[in-house]
C-alpha cells in the first residue's frame, strides 16, 4: 500500500477541569466536561483510529504493527518499546489542573511498562488574565516543599506566569506544572500517561470522591534543581520557514506559516506529525488532497516524500530527532 497521511477520530476524555471548547474545532463530542482530545495515540488508555483513506476504521497500534519503520522511519519505530513514541492531544481546561509532575524513563516506580513523560505546550487561546503554574519558585528544597505540603501552604512554593495566545512551554519530566482556568492548548509529549499529583484543591473528582494525590512520588522525581523547563513567545516574522519551539531527545517541534503554497518533503527517518493552529487551508500530495482547518492532526508517513500545504495556515511540525 502507498503511504499517505493520516488524519484519526480523536479519543475524547472527561476531567473535572474540562468544558466544552474542543467544540470549535468541529468534534462531535461525548456529553460531559471534556478536558482532552487524543488526536493521535497508540497507548492502552486510548488509541486513536485512521478517518481517512484505505486505513480508515485501522487503529494507530495496528498500522504499527502492519508497516512499522516504513510509515514511521527508523527514529520513529521504537525496537525498545514497540509504540509509537508520542501523544498528541489537545487540552481545554475550563477549571485548573492539578499541581503535577512527571516522572522520566528511570524512575524505579513507574508502572510496569509505562514511560517517563517529557511534554511541551503551545497555546492556542488564552482568556484574558490566564496563568500557568510552571515549577518551584528558586531555592526550593525537597525540605521546604515537604513542609509547605503539611502546613497547607504549598501554592506558595510554586511559581506562576501569564499566558497568551502562541506561548510556548517545554516541561521535562521533574518540572512541577499545571494548566489553569481559561487556557486551551497543544500538547505533544512522550507516550505516556503516567501523572503524579501533588495538589488538587481538595476538590472531589467526577466520582464526588476526594481525587488521588501521589505525594511520594512527586516528592521523588521533582527536579529541584530545574530539569531544563523553557518558554518563549513564538512570533514568526516571515511565511514558509520553521521556528524550533522545543527540542528534547524525544521530540523536536517547529512552528511555521503557510502563506499561499508551501512545498514540503517527509523526513525520511521520522514521521511528521502537523498540527493547524488557525487558519484554512489544504493539504495535497501525489494522489489526494485534505482540508486543513484549525484543530486538524495530520501523520506524514516517513516515506510520503513530496507534499505541500496551501492557503492561509499557521501550523506545528512535530519530528522525532
Amino acid at each position: 500500500m502507498k503511504p499517505y497521511p493520516l488524519q484519526f477520530q480523536p479519543e475524547f476524555k472527561e476531567r473535572v477541569w474540562g468544558g466544552r471548547n474542543l467544540e470549535r474545532f468541529g468534534y462531535t463530542m461525548p456529553e460531559g466536561k471534556i478536558g482532552e482530545a487524543w488526536t493521535i495515540g497508540d497507548h492502552a488508555n486510548g488509541t486513536t483510529k485512521v478517518m481517512n483513506g484505505e486505513l480508515a476504521g485501522t487503529g494507530l497500534d495496528e498500522v504499527r504493527e502492519r508497516y512499522g519503520k516504513e510509515f514511521f522511519g527508523k527514529k520513529g519505530f521504537s525496537e525498545r518499546t514497540g509504540r509509537f513514541p508520542l501523544l498528541i492531544k489537545l487540552l481545554d481546561c475550563e477549571d485548573d489542573l492539578s499541581v503535577q509532575v512527571h516522572p522520566t524513563d528511570e524512575y524505579e516506580r513507574l508502572p510496569a511498562g509505562e514511560l517517563g513523560k517529557t511534554e511541551m505546550w503551545y497555546v492556542l487561546d488564552a482568556k484574558p488574565g490566564a496563568k500557568i503554574i510552571y515549577g518551584l519558585k528558586a531555592g526550593e528544597t525537597r525540605e521546604s516543599v515537604t513542609a509547605a505540603i503539611e502546613e497547607g501552604r504549598i501554592m506558595d512554593t510554586l511559581h506562576e506566569v501569564p499566558v497568551a495566545a502562541g506561548d510556548t512551554f517545554y516541561i521535562p519530566a521533574g518540572t512541577v506544572h499545571a494548566l489553569c482556568s481559561g487556557v486551551l492548548v497543544a500538547e505533544i509529549q512522550q507516550n505516556s500517561d503516567t501523572t503524579y499529583r501533588l495538589y488538587d484543591y481538595n476538590r472531589p473528582g467526577l466520582d464526588g470522591k476526594p481525587r488521588e494525590l501521589h505525594v511520594e512520588d512527586s516528592l521523588n522525581v521533582i527536579a529541584y534543581d530545574n530539569a531544563g523547563a523553557a518558554r518563549m513567545t513564538t512570533d514568526l516574522p516571515e511565511a514558509h520557514t520553521w521556528l524550533n519551539i522545543a527540542h528534547s531527545p524525544y521530540f523536536v517541534v517547529e512552528k511555521g506559516k503557510v502563506d499561499g503554497t508551501w512545498p514540503l518533503s517527509s523526513p525520511g527517518d521520522s514521521f511528521a506529525i502537523h498540527i493547524i493552529c488557525d487558519g484554512a487551508g489544504t493539504l495535497r500530495w501525489e494522489d489526494g488532497e485534505l482540508q486543513a482547518k484549525p484543530g486538524d492532526c495530520f501523520l506524514i508517513p516517513a516515506s510520503l516524500g513530496d507534499y505541500a500545504f496551501s492557503g492561509q495556515l499557521t501550523m506545528l511540525r512535530s519530528l522525532v530527532p
